[in-house]
């Protein structure tokens, strides 16, 4: 069982289409792949009526949480995507990302940056809009020569000039509404910022003891060493350990299938989940 447990698409920042994010996993040759887009279920309908013959959708997303000032994200999957808590605080997360978006698209007017809000919407083009539709923005006016840059602190990195902080859930908070909704979590890449802030096993073992189902073990920012660990770590906690290639499309080099979840997690995940279920292609 070869399963990608973590992907997006352009229904939030990946640069394809879900119909093309399904093409590309049967093409790696994938039993299983998750469509995982940011606060957003949007490309799920789509996914599901392109899926090709001998693959299987994870219908999932990934959530925005906070914890004490840094940026925690949360795998979930298959809840109920009716469930009305939970909707509502979707619904109040893309709203606080589209005003996020806006405004500092005015920080890098005053700046001087050439990048206006229509060029950004355009290459968001109807999706849940991120950090990376401005990055791409900046790279094509010319402001930045590519995404290091346009993430660095001089420009829409944390702390950067132009950078705006957005609401985002507590991580036992969203373990609790996807819970209700009959969903299982997976804490997505918790050592992939190399230089940065990464989640300690306390605040790790905290969750475990919230209701998170998993933690994500393989994934391209994790050196051998921090896998091993996390690895340990999930079998202390009784936590799935997964993984998935985190594919944004172009941006990421189309890698999806590079990275899969070891073996039994995508079984565990679904035998603990309630709210909804797999598709799989005729």
């Amino acid at each position: 069982m070869r399963a990608d447990l973590h992907s997006h698409s352009n229904a939030s920042d990946g640069t394809d289409s879900p119909e093309a994010v399904m093409r590309q996993a049967a093409a790696a040759g994938l039993d299983v792949i998750a469509l995982t887009d940011h606060d957003t279920v949007a490309g799920h309908q789509r996914a599901v009526a392109a899926l090709p013959d001998g693959l299987t959708l994870l219908p999932g997303m990934e959530l925005s949480c906070r914890l004490d000032g840094h940026s925690v994200h949360m795998l979930a999957y298959l809840f109920a995507e009716g469930n009305e808590d939970l909707a509502a605080e979707l619904a109040r997360i893309r709203e606080s990302r589209l005003n996020r978006a806006r405004a500092m698209v005015d920080r890098l007017a005053e700046l001087g940056a050439p990048v206006t809000w229509e060029q950004v919407s355009a290459i968001a083009a109807g999706g849940v809009v991120g950090r990376p539709h401005i990055a791409r923005a900046m790279v094509e006016a010319g402001v930045v020569a590519d995404f290091a840059e346009a993430f660095g602190p001089a420009w829409i990195g944390p702390g950067g000039r132009a950078h705006v902080s957005r609401y985002a859930l507590p991580p036992r908070r969203a373990i609790d509404l996807v819970t209700a909704a009959g969903g299982v979590t997976v804490l997505a890449h918790p050592r992939g910022n190399a230089r940065g802030w990464q989640i300690p096993d306390a605040v790790i073992a905290d969750l475990a003891e919230a209701g998170l189902t998993g933690i994500e073990v393989n994934h391209p920012q994790h050196e051998p060493a921090v896998r091993a660990r996390l690895a340990a770590l999930a079998a202390e906690l009784n936590l799935v350990a997964s993984g998935g290639s985190d594919d944004h499309g172009e941006l990421t080099g189309h890698r999806i299938g590079t990275e899969t979840a070891p073996a039994g997690a995508y079984e565990r995940l679904v035998s603990a989940a309630t709210g909804a279920a797999p598709a799989s292609g005729r």
